[in-house]
């Protein structure tokens, strides 16, 4: 598609602005270019191809366990009480 002097009056009164008569060929031929790219992209397939072998997630068993392991670690603390750590106090 070519950007012709119509065109870019059209544009000029939608974007409610005014190009200089100088640099309207110049806009003329950007605008073409930029409308160019764009068909190129519109061109591009971008459909989703179905022969990707997509593999579904192998889920492992949902077996409880037991997850108390807070006693354990508890354990080897030098202090603790009602499950928290006892630490000296650092802040006076």
């Amino acid at each position: 598609m070519f950007v012709d002097e119509l065109l870019l009056d059209k544009l000029e009164r939608l974007a409610m602005i005014k190009i200089p008569k100088d640099k309207r060929e110049s806009f003329q031929q950007e605008l073409t270019e930029i409308i160019e790219k764009m068909n190129i992209l519109q061109d591009i397939e971008t459909d989703l191809d179905t022969s990707i072998n997509v593999q579904q997630t192998l889920l492992r068993d949902d077996i409880p366990h037991n997850g108390s392991v807070a006693e354990a670690i508890l354990a080897q603390a030098p202090d603790s009480q009602d499950n928290y750590f006892i630490v000296p106090r650092i802040i006076e």
